[in-house]
């Protein structure tokens, strides 16, 4: 019975193992307009635009990403999306998540983060929840433990300067 039920065990962690590897895709995913349920591990290439589950790994040379977490660095010309939880770097014109974590890094000319854990470097940068530093022309928080260097600093919430000019902190 013992070895019944072992073999059993086995053959279901097989069957259910496979279904989930039809899921990955490594070590290149091309994304070619796509929106697939996939995770990707290696390198996403979006060309124009890919949408994937999650990616651990790169995402570069496309235009447009999007994926639900991701960890790794990414990189696409216009756009980075993530939206639920970043761990890593989003580099392009406009970088949204719904959270970064550890040491998180969004360079952008437009940057917005639900709870940033991290550094946030462009013309605009937008959190609800700073733990770390924003780096721009605007930065606006509604709280933040950190710090904020730009022409227009703002922290909405809390006991912290609602407004600073060039340096702002939040405790």
């Amino acid at each position: 019975m013992k070895k019944l039920l072992l073999g059993l065990m086995l053959a279901g962690t097989m069957v259910f193992g496979a279904k989930a590897a039809e899921n990955i895709r490594w070590p290149i995913w091309f994304g070619f307009n796509d929106v697939e349920d996939v995770d990707v591990v290696g390198w996403r290439i979006n060309w124009f635009s890919g949408q994937c589950d999650q990616v651990t790994g790169i995402d570069f040379l496309g235009f447009i990403g999007h994926s639900t977490s991701f960890n790794g660095i990414q990189f696409n010309l216009l756009r980075n999306d993530v939206v639920d939880v970043l761990a890593g770097w989003q580099i392009g014109l406009y970088n949204t998540a719904g959270r970064c974590d550890a040491a998180g890094l969004q360079l952008g000319l437009w940057n917005e983060v639900g709870e940033m854990h991290g550094v946030q470097a462009g013309l605009v940068n937008n959190c609800d929840e700073l733990h770390g530093g924003q780096l721009g022309l605007i930065n606006i928080s509604d709280s933040a433990q950190g710090f904020q260097i730009g022409l227009i600093n703002i922290i909405k919430g809390g006991t912290d300067i609602p407004f600073c000019p060039i340096l702002n902190v939040g405790f």
